[in-house]
């Protein structure tokens, strides 16, 4: 019985903690494309890149504001 729970407990368990780490960091690109209405590469140098780009860097700086933030 061991055995038989290992080999499924530690895969969900790998499956299931990859999801939320996951999810935590679209929650936050989400919520920055729905508040200010641009896509990812407004702010960062390329879809699922953390980089940013000038105005992503602006952002950052202005409290997440695109005030003052030309493209």
């Amino acid at each position: 019985m061991s055995k038989l729970f290992l080999k499924i407990a530690v895969p969900v368990a790998l499956l299931a903690g990859g999801l939320v780490v996951s999810s935590q960091f679209t929650f936050g690109k989400t919520e920055y494309t729905k508040k200010e209405g641009k896509g990812c590469t407004y702010c960062h140098t390329g879809a699922g890149k953390k980089e940013l780009n000038d105005v992503g860097k602006c952002y950052a700086e202005h409290g997440h504001s695109l005030e003052g933030c030309a493209k």
